[in-house]
């Protein structure tokens, strides 16, 4: 009997090491399968699917783009009682464990053992932070197989190997779902409270710490109570792991979700339009996949303390004419600003719109392109006039109407000034000159090369004399028009406009590097005389609502109907352009681009360089000064009037040889004003001009002009001749209508 027993038990043992044999074999097969599977390690691979974050000029973190809505945040950001509050809920011996917790585990096996279920689970904030960004990285939930715990487990020890606690828990905290389109505690105290994460509270912190567990079923605003209940949980996890004391936890528990629930913008992030652009300009380069998923560091171009102030600026409804929605309820009309630093094309600001409405918000900054009105004439007309034909601000055109074949240009105001300067012509934004000189001295086929130097893609097949007001077949960007105006600040060199310094892959190798690459478009002297003439537009001309309290240069600009207003203007350190009109082109035809557009310029400008010296354009070598006859362009001549002379600079070489010689003495009727004849019997000498061509009366320098003809009154054969009739008709000049000419 005791033979069979022992036979009994030795077969027993014998099963039973076969059992455990047969289940360590499974064990270990399981666990070689599970490394056979396991993802190739890379140092990158945390970012595999992460969104690419992008930094400021200063190398602040701003915002990230990718398949979700999150907002990183540094550990050191995050206040202490935020980083306990979900150690204590999720993984209370997070300091202590390197990746896997032991003690965890057999604490929970015997809890779920006992309650016959799995209720209580013990992923550590380690294993938690492999399985959604590396085991599920779509975003898809994780397998639920022994094989995948498996994966998580060495991997999380793998990754504890490499990363340090700190940068774990700030991982984590950036990576998990809070729901409501919340990824990360940045993004998720704006969605549910409208503050950042050190503005938290307690009560705040407790709610937040609960939602991860399940989003859904925790959201304070679909399960309240639930959610209460949850908070309760995380506060008595603080209080037994003495991150809070027994009144505090009393007291949050005194507060409803009514006093504390302030919801934010949702999926939303700082500086948008800015933004947008970055990610257009990724994803062009490098496609979609590596831009949302591929974890790229974007070091970019923007001033954030000006990009706050352009948006405050288009945000302000007093900056723009009277305003409504339209049917999609966007308000009208709608505005764009971009500043640059001429110096090199960075942008350091840019704002799309008065508001943006959702991601990836149509951008009229960069995608927008509007007749710029007048605000072209710099960069087709005045600037080609002077860099390829000599011509100079102090240079004479005649501002009488004139018609280009079937076109006929006329001046806004409706008044005709005859002879003028370029500089008045420029300041006044006279179209009549403009349209005379682009198609008489530069022609057409050389302003458009020359427009095209500086950015601006016109083409020579479709582009006519309108093309000197802003007549475009196509039309530009703002941020197009702030391009080629930083050529004429920085003088006369050309920089693409860059928003992207730098880009890296997650594990920091460099993918692109911005390096200046200068275009020198023109002569520094054309430049600056450009930028001395655009003086002009804000000290007297259209653009005197942009004065600034230092020196600044800029151009007003107004298409047809005014259903385009801008104003592109420039001090020595930026340059801004501000653009307002309606997203389906609409007539404002009271308003124009020296009122708002100039205003809010100013606005940006003044509030952006306030800390900066005021700095003048600086003169380069070549330009001279000199004194010329304000009618003629020539030296001053010895019929010249003190006040028909102008004091302006020129480019060394071109500076007048010859005297004025339109300035004549001619001996005129004192009564009609007609060129005297012998039978005049009063005569006055003028100083006139004789040109040899007529103008109309209605042109304001008329009177200037030598008469065309002779006295008509007094000859041989008028009764004026008569020395008793010429007494009563002096007495009564009354008589005299019919006979002498209006």
């Amino acid at each position: 009997a005791k033979k069979r027993k022992l036979n009994k038990f030795r077969a027993l043992v014998f099963i039973l090491m076969f059992l455990i044999f047969i289940g360590a074999g499974a064990a270990f097969g399981l666990f070689v399968v599970s490394l056979k599977d396991l993802p190739v390690w890379q140092e990158n691979w945390l970012s595999f699917n992460a969104p690419s974050v992008f930094y400021d000029q200063e190398e602040n973190l701003i915002a990230s783009v990718g398949t979700k809505n999150r907002l990183p945040v540094k550990i050191k950001d995050i206040p202490l009682q935020v980083q306990q509050a979900f150690i204590a809920v999720e993984d209370e011996r997070f300091y202590q464990h390197h990746g896997i917790d032991f003690q965890a585990i057999v604490r929970a096996a015997w809890y779920n053992l006992k309650s016959g279920g799995i209720h209580q689970g013990a992923s550590t904030i380690t294993q938690q932070l492999v399985k959604i960004s590396f085991l599920s990285p779509s975003g898809a939930l994780p397998e639920r197989t022994l094989k995948r715990k498996i994966q998580e487990a060495i991997l999380a020890l793998l990754l504890e190997r490499r990363l340090g606690k700190k940068e774990i828990l700030e991982r984590y905290l950036n990576e998990i779902y809070f729901g409501e389109g919340a990824y990360g505690i940045k993004s998720a105290a704006q969605t549910f409270f409208a503050k950042e994460p050190e503005e938290l509270n307690l009560a705040e912190t407790s709610l937040l710490a609960g939602l991860p567990q399940s989003p859904n079923n925790y959201s304070p605003f679909q399960h309240p109570s639930s959610t209460i209940k949850r908070r309760d949980q995380v506060l008595q996890a603080m209080l037994k792991n003495n991150f809070i004391v027994q009144k505090q936890l009393e007291e949050v528990k005194k507060i409803s979700l009514n006093q504390i629930l302030k919801p934010g913008k949702r999926n939303q992030y700082p500086y948008p339009y800015f933004v947008d652009y970055v990610t257009e300009q990724l994803v062009k380069s490098y496609g979609e996949e590596i831009v949302y998923k591929g974890g790229l560091r974007v070091y970019t171009t923007l001033d954030t303390r000006i990009q706050k102030i352009t948006e405050n600026a288009l945000a302000n409804n007093n900056n723009f004419p009277s305003s409504g929605r339209d049917g999609n309820g966007i308000v009208q009309p709608q505005g764009a600003a971009i500043i640059l630093d001429p110096q090199n094309g960075y942008i350091k600001a840019l704002a799309g719109g008065r508001e943006h409405t959702h991601l990836r918000a149509w951008n009229r900054a960069t995608r927008e392109s509007r007749s710029p009105g007048s605000a072209l004439k710099p960069i087709v007309v005045y600037g080609p006039a002077i860099e390829l034909k000599g011509l100079g601000p102090a240079s004479i055109v005649d501002d009488i109407p004139g018609k280009y074949g079937s076109y006929t240009p006329h001046n806004y105001d409706g008044r005709y000034r005859g002879l003028v300067t370029l500089r008045t012509a420029l300041a006044y934004s006279l179209n009549v000159p403009a349209v005379k000189i682009l198609m008489d001295e530069v022609g057409l086929p050389q302003a458009l090369s020359f427009a095209r130097t500086l950015g601006i893609p016109l083409e020579d097949k479709v582009q006519g004399p309108s093309t000197a007001l802003g007549g475009l077949h196509k039309g530009v960007t703002p941020l197009q028009m702030a391009a080629a105006y930083a050529t004429f600040a920085n003088p006369g060199t050309f920089f693409e406009p860059a928003a992207i310094l730098k880009i890296e892959t997650p594990n920091g190798k460099v993918l692109y590097e911005h390096q200046l690459k200068p275009y020198p478009v023109m002569k520094p002297a054309t430049a600056f005389l450009i930028t001395d003439m655009l003086k002009s537009v804000i000290e007297n001309g259209t653009g005197t609502k942009a004065r600034l309290t230092r020196p600044a240069a800029g151009k007003t600009g107004t298409s047809d109907l005014g259903k385009d207003l801008w104003f592109c203007g420039y001090t020595p350190d930026l340059v801004g352009v501000v653009w307002i009109g309606y997203d389906k082109p609409k007539a404002m035809p009271y308003e124009f681009g020296g009122r708002y557009p100039a205003l809010i310029w100013r606005q940006i400008m003044q509030e952006a360089l306030q800390n900066s010296p005021a700095g003048d354009f600086p003169r380069p070598a070549g330009i001279v000064t000199a004194t010329v006859d304000s009618k003629s362009g020539f030296l001053p001549g010895p019929n010249t009037p003190p006040d028909h002379t102008v004091t302006d600079y020129f480019i060394e070489g071109t500076v007048p040889a010859a005297e004025d010689h339109t300035h004549v003495l001619v001996e005129v009727c004192a009564l009609t004003g007609q060129l005297a004849s012998e039978y005049c019997p009063e005569r006055i000498t003028k100083i006139l001009l004789k040109l040899p061509y007529q103008v109309p009366d209605y042109v304001e320098d008329y009177s200037l002009r030598v008469p065309t003809g002779q006295c008509s009154l007094h000859n041989p054969f008028t009764i004026y001749g008569n020395e008793e009739i010429r007494g009563k008709l002096e007495e009564d000049s009354s008589l005299l209508k019919g006979i002498l000419p209006d």
